[in-house]
């Protein structure tokens, strides 16, 4: 499966279009969401290679490495709004940390102090999560914050926090 990869990157090099595409966020967005594959950001969006700064992880969830990433986007990449998209049908709304951390160590996987983020209450976790990024105070005053809700079901976006 890995050599199939590179034989359509090759294909994908040769008509490669984005060189010169500039760094910075041209709509100005930074858009935090699942690594689900149900999720596409840029098209559910309207938005283009380019307009956005992407991140993803399980759950969507704000961690340490995601504040780190808004920070550098806002003070260098031209991000003025940010928006936490998790979605409905979350596996971490379907499992506790002590669930996943006994499925790990019943598979021999060596979980240490690792937290996971499940969510019992998703609007809660998002809210928290929006409010993880509005207390940052390495963060530019006058950042837009916005939670949202995708539906796996239907492709609709839904505000939750605003």
């Amino acid at each position: 499966m890995l050599e199939e990869l590179f034989d359509a990157n090759k294909e994908y090099s040769e008509k490669f279009a984005l060189a010169g595409l500039a760094p910075r966020a041209a709509k100005g967005l930074a858009l935090l969401t699942c690594m689900d594959s149900r999720i596409e950001p840029l098209a559910m969006l309207g938005l283009v290679p380019g307009d956005a700064k992407i991140m993803r992880n399980a759950g969507g969830r704000v961690t340490p490495d995601v504040l780190r990433s808004l920070i550098f986007a806002t003070s260098f990449l031209g991000v003025d709004s940010i928006v936490v998209m998790q979605h409905t049908k979350c596996a971490l709304t379907q499992l506790s940390d002590l669930d996943v951390q006994t499925h790990l160590a019943s598979a021999g996987l060596d979980v240490g102090d690792w937290e996971f983020l499940t969510m019992d209450t998703p609007d809660v976790a998002l809210a928290e999560d929006v409010g993880l990024i509005r207390s940052c105070r390495s963060l530019p005053a006058g950042i837009t914050v916005e939670g949202w809700r995708y539906d796996v079901d239907d492709g609709s976006v839904a505000r939750v926090v605003l």
